[in-house]
């Protein structure tokens, strides 16, 4: 949901902040005031491309930033976090800046992204109906997107997703055996012969280092013996020479530990004690370890198999290192190459049949994703044309074709059937497709239809996302009045109840829905600074203010039959909107 939406020196708006109620929002004003700033805003955030030529004059850059409330499931949240960017206290910012000259830059809480990232976020929060926007929908890859949203198939779309990816990698694999040549055969050999030549060797991971580890030992062995004699002679002489008699160091803290301990008198004398025998058994480890290394000898025998076994090891990581792990990973990895590589005619068949096996898993998987598909066409084109009736589009009708592919190899990454939606703009036309047979207005009205229509079905069980998702519509109002109008508002209410709405309008019986409305005027150069030139501000309304707006908007005046009508309009809309 977006919670904010700030502007900066964009076009005629110089600052505006905005907060859409998070159910309906209006956006009203006269034509020209600059309506058009706010949907170019939200393109910048979602990631449309830059105009320089939009930046307010005198300014050194355009900004515009979007609050979007997430929560950590959503799949915003799961597409923020794979650019590595996760949500700030259950929120999502998303900032574009378009400098006068150079490149724009692109911002997800506060950290730079690509262009691309933030479009891919702001597909998961909003969706324009603009005239230019739901031109996408014209498409089939969107339209067939749009259907298996609202189908319910997810179970199905991931069984023929699973089965289509097990089919082409069993066909990635067999086109690589069959385009074997003398080539592939000499580099089977090849593997062969080093698997061979690692195996004789037998590495360990690690064991080149602990090897030269030992031989630093053996080439050092006489200062070694040197220095740990002195050392052990410094602690316990007898360690050393069994007739020493001197006392060694941990006898001498033993008495000193003594001592204190015949003091009876308070003071630190015990704690003191305490740490001393906590250093003598300390001691007596370093005695023990260094004596042990005195019997720790190598002869010169170890060196010499000690280095012939580490030249055998460099043989092995200077050919396919640079570490012992990497080479037996080598290893293991080119055992299974060479099974591939040895494309003799009997691993082609047997491979040839498990593919058919497979073929006939993803074409049943096709086929039950097709028919979830058919089901949920059915539906929703069924709810859709009941909808455009009520919005001034009688006649009006969608078609949703789901039709299976009959070639040679029907099924695809996409299933085994072509969607096609199909509209019919008045009774008697033929259908077309969307995109190619209704205006800019009537479009919008039928990409509201199919949302409210896909609403529905989602509170009925089917479908899954776009729950919290927010619509912006611009131009599903041009062409209609009166009772279509209401009706219109009406539906763009119903959708706001699971759904965040923002409209842009010029009609007050789509305003009156509204939980909240903003106004956009735009103010003529000041007399003292016409540098300035037209400024265009952004403010939310509500109470007397609303009245006198919505006033304007049905008779263009503030006379008091029109501000009657307003209240009247008002008052009807919220009895309407809470039934």
């Amino acid at each position: 949901m977006l919670e904010e939406l700030e502007i900066h020196d964009l076009g005629p708006i110089h600052r505006a902040l905005l907060s859409p109620a998070s159910g309906m929002t209006a956006i009203t004003g006269e034509t020209g005031a600059g309506k058009s700033m706010l949907l170019s805003a939200i393109r910048l955030i979602s990631g449309g491309s830059a105009d320089s030529g939009r930046v307010s004059s005198g300014a050194k850059a355009a900004w515009a930033q979007g609050v979007f409330a997430v929560d950590d499931h959503d799949a915003s949240a799961q597409a923020a976090h794979e650019a590595g960017v996760e949500p700030d206290d259950g929120e999502l910012f998303l900032a574009r800046t378009v400098p006068v000259s150079g490149r724009s830059r692109a911002v997800l809480n506060g950290k730079s992204v690509p262009r691309a990232v933030l479009g891919s976020v702001a597909s998961q929060l909003v969706t324009i109906h603009g005239q230019a926007d739901q031109l996408r929908i014209a498409s089939a890859a969107k339209q067939r997107e749009f259907l298996d949203a609202v189908a319910g198939d997810d179970a199905q779309l991931t069984a023929y997703r699973k089965a289509w990816r097990a089919l082409t990698d069993m066909d990635e694999r067999l086109e690589r055996l069959r385009g074997q040549e003398s080539s592939a055969r000499q580099q089977a050999d090849y593997l062969r012969e080093s698997i061979e030549r690692i195996n004789q060797v037998d590495p360990h991971p690690g064991e080149d280092e602990e090897l030269k580890a030992r031989r630093s030992r053996i080439e050092n062995a006489a200062d070694i013996a040197q220095g740990v004699s002195r050392a052990l002679a410094s602690l316990d002489a007898s360690q050393v020479d069994v007739d020493a008699d001197a006392p060694s160091a941990t006898d001498l803290i033993n008495q000193a530990i003594g001592a204190l301990r015949d003091i009876h008198v308070d003071g630190p004398f015990s704690e003191l004690a305490d740490r001393l025998e906590s250093l003598n058994a300390d001691l007596s480890d370093v005695v023990f370890s260094l004596s042990q290394q005195m019997d720790d000898e190598e002869t010169v025998e170890d060196l010499d198999a000690i280095n012939a076994r580490i030249h055998e090891l460099s043989e092995l990581t200077r050919r396919w290192g640079p570490t012992l792990a990497d080479v037996i990973a080598w290893r293991d990895k080119s055992a299974f190459d060479v099974e591939d590589l040895d494309a003799s005619p009997e691993k082609i068949a047997e491979l040839e049949q498990e593919r058919k096996t497979l073929y006939t898993d993803a074409r049943h998987a096709a086929d039950n994703l097709s028919a979830a598909r058919a089901k949920a066409a059915k539906d929703l084109a069924s709810r859709v044309t009941a909808e455009l009736s009520s919005l001034a589009m009688d006649g009006a009708s969608l078609t949703i074709r789901v039709t299976p592919r009959t070639t040679d190899e029907p099924i695809d990454a996409n299933g085994a059937d072509d969607i096609a939606f199909l509209f019919t703009p008045y009774e008697g036309s033929p259908q077309l497709p969307m995109g190619k047979s209704a205006s800019g207005g009537e479009l919008s009205r039928l990409m509201l239809a199919l949302e409210l229509s896909a609403a529905d079905m989602r509170a009925d069980g089917q479908g899954t996302g776009n729950d919290g998702m927010t619509f912006i519509f611009d131009e599903v109002d041009a062409g209609v009045g009166g009772k279509t109008a209401v009706e219109l508002g009406r539906r763009l209410a119903r959708l706001a109840r699971t759904s965040q709405v923002i409209v842009v309008t010029h009609l007050a019986q789509v305003a009156s829905w509204a939980d909240a409305q903003f106004v956009v005027t735009k103010e003529p150069p000041d007399a003292d600074d016409d540098a300035v030139g037209v400024i265009t501000t952004v403010a939310e309304v509500s109470e007397d203010a609303r009245v006198r707006e919505i006033a304007r908007m049905l008779s263009g005046s503030e006379s008091e039959a029109s501000l009657d009508h307003a209240r009247e309009l008002l008052a009807d809309s919220r009895i309407a909107a809470a039934d």
